[in-house]
This record gives C-alpha cells, sequence and structure tokens, in this order.
C-alpha cells in the first residue's frame, strides 16, 4: 500500500515537474520574445471556471490600466490559463499593453478537505509566477486592488514581502517576491506531496511555506534605491483592508504609504458590482477608477436596450389597461375559490418578479449611479404590469418601490460621523418602514379581494343580474 503511494506521488510530481517545463517555455515564447524595457512586473493571475469570470476580466483591466496611468516603471504581466477567452487575451495585450502568460492549469491537491471553497481550486496558478525568472522582482496582485498612487518602492523588497491584515495570516492579494526557478520547483514540489494548507486555497498553501513571516523586519525603503535581501513585513499601507475604513469612514491607518486598497470581502460584495454601493461606501471609488481608464463601453449598448424596454412596457400597459384587467378578471367555469386563489398567487409573484428580475438582467460592472436608476425603471414598469392588470393601486405596489429610494439615500448620506452610527440610522431607517410596507401589502390584497368578488357576482352576458347578493358586498 505504502509503495502504491509513493509511485502515486512520484507521477503526479513529474507531471507538475513536466508542467513547470512548459510554463518555462510558454514564458519564453510569450514574455521573452519580446523586448524587455523593464526590470521589474507588476503581474495578476487570469483562469475561468466561475460565475465571475467576466467581472475579474474587467477588475484586471481596470487595475492594469490604473498602474499604467501612474507610470509604473515596471511590465504589466497577466498569467492566464490557457482556457481565458483568446478576445480577452488580445485585448489585454493590444489595448491594456500587458505581456500574457498562457499556463496549463495547476492541479489543486487540496480540493478535498472539508473546508475547500471551490471558487479557489484554480488559485495555485499563481505559483507560476516565481517562473518568471528574466524579471528581477515581481509584485504579484489580486485583481480587487485599488490603488491610490505609486509603489515602485516595492521592487526594493527582499526575497519575499507581504502584508498582514490578518493579525497572524498574511494576505496574498499583494506580495513581493523574487523569482527563481529553484524555488518554483520546490513549490511544485510541496503541492505534490501535499504540504499542510489550512484554506486548500493559494493563501493558506504560501503561509505554510513561508511560515516566520510575522518574524520578519518592516520593510522600508531605502533612501538611496538599493535592493534588500531576505524576506520581509510589508506595512500595512500597501493592503489596507476595506473593512478598516467602514468602521470611520475614513483612513485611520498611521502605517505605512496608505498606497493600495484590497477588498477581501464577500464575493457578491465586490467594488465592481454596481450594487456595492452605497452598501459599501468605498465601490464609488472602485468605479471613479474605472471611469477614469477603462469607461463603460461595453455595457451601454445593453443598458439602452433595457432603457428602451422598460419605457415601452410602461406605455403599453398603461394604453392597454381596460383590455388586460378584462383578461385578468375573466370568469372561467371554474370554482369562484380556485380562481381567487390563482389569481392572489399571480399577483403576489408578479410583484415579487418586478423587484427581483432587473436585478439579474442589469450587467454587473455597471457604475451604481446607472445601474441603480436601470434597476428603479425596471422594477417601476414591471410593476405597471400588476399595476394596469389587476387594478391595483399603484401607491401600494410602489411602496417598495419607495422604500428602496429611502434606503439608497439613508446609505449614501455622506455626513456620518463613523460607520457604526451609519449602520444604526439604516436598522432605524428599515425598522421604520417594515409597518408601511406590510400595510401596502395588507392593501393590495384587500383591493385585489374586492376585484374578485365584484367579478363574482357581475352577470355574464345574458344573465339577468341579482342585485340582492351583490349589495350584501357593497
Amino acid at each position: 500500500m505504502e509503495h502504491s503511494e509513493t509511485r502515486r506521488l512520484g507521477f503526479s510530481k513529474i507531471l507538475l515537474l513536466l508542467t513547470a517545463f512548459l510554463a518555462a517555455t510558454a514564458t519564453q515564447g510569450v514574455v521573452g520574445d519580446r523586448v524587455r524595457t523593464h526590470r521589474n512586473a507588476y503581474a495578476a493571475m487570469m483562469y475561468m471556471g466561475t460565475p465571475r469570470d467576466y467581472e475579474f476580466y474587467v477588475a484586471t483591466r481596470v487595475m492594469l490600466r490604473s498602474l499604467a496611468k501612474l507610470r509604473v516603471d515596471a511590465d504589466l504581466v497577466v498569467i492566464a490559463s490557457i482556457d481565458v477567452p483568446e478576445r480577452w487575451v488580445r485585448t489585454l495585450e493590444q489595448e491594456d499593453g500587458a505581456k500574457v502568460l498562457r499556463v496549463e492549469n495547476l492541479n489543486n491537491p487540496y480540493e478535498k478537505q472539508n473546508n475547500f471553497d471551490s471558487r479557489f481550486k484554480l488559485t495555485m496558478n499563481k505559483l507560476y509566477v516565481w517562473s518568471l525568472v528574466q524579471y528581477d522582482r515581481i509584485v504579484m496582485l489580486d485583481s480587487d486592488n485599488l490603488f491610490l498612487q505609486k509603489t515602485d518602492e516595492l521592487f526594493q523588497c527582499g526575497q519575499f514581502c507581504a502584508v498582514f491584515i490578518n493579525p497572524c495570516i498574511f494576505h496574498t492579494g499583494l506580495f513581493v517576491l523574487q523569482p527563481s526557478a529553484e524555488v518554483f520547483k520546490n513549490m511544485l514540489h510541496e503541492l505534490a506531496i501535499g504540504r499542510e494548507n489550512p484554506d486548500g486555497a493559494d493563501q493558506g498553501f504560501l503561509g505554510s511555506y513561508f511560515p516566520d513571516l510575522l518574524d520578519r523586519p518592516m520593510f522600508h525603503p531605502p533612501l538611496n534605491g538599493t535592493r534588500l535581501e531576505g524576506t520581509y513585513r510589508l506595512p500595512l499601507g500597501y493592503q489596507m483592508d476595506a473593512s478598516y475604513y467602514y468602521l470611520k469612514l475614513r483612513w485611520s491607518i498611521p502605517c505605512g504609504p496608505n498606497s493600495v486598497i484590497t477588498f477581501p470581502s464577500a464575493p457578491w460584495l465586490k467594488p465592481w458590482y454596481w450594487w456595492s454601493w452605497p452598501v459599501l461606501p468605498l465601490g464609488l471609488s472602485w468605479h471613479e477608477k474605472r471611469r477614469q481608464t477603462l469607461g463603460y463601453g461595453a455595457e451601454m449598448p445593453v443598458v439602452f436596450v433595457q432603457l428602451a424596454i422598460y419605457l415601452t412596457v410602461i406605455a403599453l400597459t398603461r394604453l392597454a389597461r381596460p383590455s388586460i384587467s378584462k383578461m385578468c378578471y375573466r370568469r372561467p367555469d371554474k370554482s369562484i375559490s380556485i380562481l381567487q386563489t390563482g389569481l392572489k398567487m399571480t399577483v403576489t409573484w408578479s410583484i415579487l418578479a418586478a423587484y427581483v428580475v432587473p436585478f439579474f438582467i442589469i450587467p454587473r460592472t455597471l457604475h451604481p449611479v446607472i445601474g441603480w436608476t436601470l434597476y428603479l425603471l425596471g422594477s417601476a414598469a414591471l410593476a405597471s404590469i400588476a399595476i394596469n392588470a389587476f387594478l391595483l393601486p399603484a401607491f401600494a405596489v410602489l411602496t417598495p418601490w419607495l422604500g428602496i429610494i429611502g434606503s439608497l439615500v439613508v446609505m449614501a448620506f455622506p455626513w456620518y460621523s463613523d460607520g457604526v452610527v451609519r449602520a444604526l440610522a439604516v436598522f432605524a431607517y428599515a425598522f421604520c418602514c417594515a409597518p408601511i410596507a406590510w400595510g401596502s401589502l395588507v392593501k393590495v390584497m384587500a383591493c385585489l379581494q374586492v376585484s374578485l368578488e365584484r367579478e363574482a357576482f357581475l352577470p355574464r352576458l345574458g344573465e339577468s343580474p341579482q342585485p340582492s347578493e351583490f349589495n350584501k358586498l357593497y
């Protein structure tokens, strides 16, 4: 049994070393054949296989262009897995000025761990950065970094330098390294034999590979521009966790140059999503950076199409109000109770869909102001279908719509003293709005019930009216 396990590990090691060789060859073909204009590089990673591939592609482009706008003295490199679309690669190279390294995905031996998160399955591709031996130093970056100022002094750091945004675990959203073929091969070997990895991702692996970084001295760039040797801790200002900002609604980090913001938040609250602001105030800062660099030309055609559709829906439903209401309340040859139950469910789901559907069809990476405007217009348009089809009170149906506008104003209010006051204000607003929302729902159901009962006692064509029954209700 032990002999079989040894053979299995040996075979895995051979495969990984072969992958390393192919990666080195690819590096020479993609990066090495060009005229190397810089001794150092900023590098990012791209891979496929998550529901958010396109969003990370956009985020990577914004980050690269931000670095270019800062006129950094370094190459811009993207380590892209071979399944990244070719058109994306061409765009990164031709429009963003990046040098793209195509690599095979590294096998992740930790994916069967109990705490493993499948979205980190391919993050081991980050290890390829050690194979870029044509550079003296590389700053490796995640796509959710927002650069506030130039950070070229990081290239003066040693063989490995990283930031502790957690008191005990350094963050791999930004770290500095000296490429080394020997270190790269050793990392592949450690990956093959299953080195201890608490989270199964690149951060856990590198934290295990560099276990004594917490005891290393703090990096301070020498004034004479010389390069340091060894390993160092980077000041927190090179990876300012956005969570620190939300507590005070300002930066209060005294250590470091306050150069880079990172967003290690929930995946669906990354700053590039239009709904991230004003839920998270710093989302607008990221979009301002995108507006200055990449722009929103890719999403605007979809915006104009949806805008035209929503305006058309509002106009048509208002004009066709008598006809569609007659269709909805037309009495079939079935029991009245079944009709009432079916219509109530239809109305409930129609109103719910009016507020949910636009959220999912709006392009995710829009500017928040455009995204929320389009969402409010879309929800109003779809709500108008229910209002005019079932003759419902408009104000009651649109109460959640008005509540959403109010919550956005409360969250975006710019003069809160700190994040705690802001959170309490949002909670108080929600507490006050809850009874109003419930009252509106009750009113909608009551109005629907009256319409159903009126229809139940209206005479059919050719039938004589029954005023005695009708008058019981009215």
